[in-house]
């Protein structure tokens, strides 16, 4: 991954393939472009007028605009790289995170290849530092395993090294902070390495021998059922998704612990390594993408696996529910009738309703540890996207507290999601007349329905919410700020800042 350093050198002064400055757009009532705080020495290199000749290549300041231009005398590096940061805060304002975040990301995409970079972007405070850290190496990624022939030697690798200039590199609050940025976005990364991954190649086996292997490697300890385990258990759910494949499914659990966790975090994640969506058969065009159905799988596997990088003072113990959805003489059909881990029958109308059936073992099987809370991940319904798009993930709860406290983690962190209700109207459409519950109900408002399916399998007690992934979990278009195309490592973050928040103790 592309290496990321602290320096206190100045922007003249350092020796690199490019230099990465602030534009943006003049505070309300201004007119022009401003150079952003950190680009001073840039600016004077340009005879203090970089701003109009950026004006004069068309450059306007708006968010993730990059425009190169050739240095000036004074400077160490070939090319300067202007990127947009909006409007700029008022006087006694500063730039926010996420801002600073998605144009770094920008700044190092459009420096594939380059060996080094100097960032001299505002850093007025250690959150700053850390906000492009981030932004940079994880738009630095790339995703080039199936890459051979001249297409790999055509293809322009990652970024090298980031250098954050305007930092403190033996302060412990900035070395914490990039320590913190590396190992985050290292894990980020591989999760969006495996979404990306083909399903041929990412069964449920695979993805659980990924997981422990990391988990020997960082101190996780990991246990893995197979098939033979999951009938003996009662799993009803996983095996019943997973009948109609050759790929067996597996329930794999994550177990970071501490010495003096007060708290304990249970993360469940759904693993569809392929969703063909079974007997009920997905459309032509709707099949392509399917291989990020286990991207909820990936940010509980990389959000456990950070915990235990970064030693929070929290036990998380991570349920990777892996199951590959094909049609065959075995598959479950519609009509059939699953008895859960829970020992509740469930009637499955649909078997592309499938990923619900998988969390709902694993939920059952979380609550029996009777962790402090619940989060479970999931790519889960169309619906979800529908309602609020490609970049939203929806939050349910079975505590408005607790939701509302995931939804304020997630835009900390620069992640969008909204609050979304469980109508109590909408479970007696699951209402079955032969079985405990059907796995689907009343159309309208399927993403809601979904959830209140989930809420079934959860322990009494249990403070307990849904994160639906799927729209944002998967980027089709075009990479914009930090996001690149493909997986997304969507969540991740979020679940990471909430476990920091619970070793913390600020969750109650």
């Amino acid at each position: 991954m592309t290496a990321l350093t602290l320096s206190t050198a100045g922007a003249a002064s350092l020796r690199a393939d490019a230099l990465v400055v602030g534009v943006a757009k003049s505070p309300k009532g201004g007119k022009g472009l401003v150079v952003a705080p950190g680009a001073e020495a840039v600016d004077k290199a340009f005879g203090g007028k970089l701003a109009s000749v950026l004006e004069t290549l068309g450059a306007s300041g708006a968010e993730g605009e990059v425009t190169k231009v050739f240095s000036a005398s004074g400077l160490k590096t070939p090319v300067v790289l202007a990127v947009g940061l909006g409007t700029a805060p008022q006087k006694d304002e500063s730039y926010d995170s996420e801002t600073l975040r998605r144009a770094a990301g920008c700044a190092a995409r459009a420096l594939s290849g380059a060996k080094k970079a100097g960032f001299a972007l505002p850093v007025e405070a250690v959150e700053d530092a850390e906000a492009i850290a981030e932004g940079a190496l994880l738009g630095a990624y790339a995703f080039t395993a199936y890459r051979s022939g001249q297409d790999a030697k055509d293809a322009k690798g990652p970024l090298a090294e980031v250098v954050l200039l305007g930092t403190k590199p033996r302060d412990k609050a900035f070395k914490a902070a990039a320590e913190r940025a590396v190992v985050l976005a290292e894990e980020i990364n591989r999760a969006r390495d495996l979404v990306n991954t083909p399903p041929n190649d990412l069964t449920p086996e695979a993805f659980a021998a990924v997981a422990t292997a990391a988990g020997k490697e960082h101190g996780v300890k990991v246990q893995v059922l197979d098939e033979k385990a999951l009938v003996k258990g009662g799993y009803g759910g996983i095996l019943g998704v997973g009948a109609g494949s050759q790929n067996p499914p597996r329930l794999v659990k994550l177990s970071y612990t501490h010495s003096k966790a007060a708290k304990t975090l249970a993360l469940v994640g759904k693993g569809i390594t392929y969703d063909s969506g079974g007997i009920s058969l997905k459309p032509a065009g709707h099949n392509e993408t399917m291989k990020c159905d286990m991207s909820g799988a990936a940010a509980v596997f990389a959000a456990v696996v950070t915990a235990a990088r970064l030693g929070l003072e929290v036990n998380v113990t991570g349920w990777l529910a892996l199951a590959e959805n094909m049609p065959s003489g075995s598959a479950t059909r519609p009509g059939d009738v699953l008895r859960m881990y829970s020992g509740k029958t469930v009637e499955v109308l649909n078997t592309d309703a499938e990923g619900r059936l998988v969390l709902a073992d694993a939920l059952t099987r979380a609550s029996e540890e009777n962790p402090d809370a619940i989060v479970d991940v999931a790519t889960l319904t169309g619906a979800m996207v529908l309602a609020l798009g490609n970049r939203t993930f929806g939050v349910m709860a079975n505590d408005d507290a607790f939701r509302t406290a995931i939804h304020e983690i997630a835009g900390e962190v620069g992640e969008a999601s909204w609050p979304m209700p469980l109508p109590a109207d909408l479970r007696k459409g699951m209402d079955s007349p032969t079985a405990d519950i059907a796995n689907m109900g009343e159309r309208m408002g399927g993403g809601l329905v979904a959830g209140l399916f989930l809420k079934e399998f959860v322990g009494e007690g249990i403070a307990w919410a849904h994160l639906d992934i799927a729209g944002p979990a998967f980027h089709e278009g075009a990479p914009y700020g930090y996001t690149p195309k493909g997986g997304t490592g969507s969540s991740v973050r979020t679940l990471v800042r909430l476990a920091e928040r619970t070793a913390s103790g600020d969750l109650g």
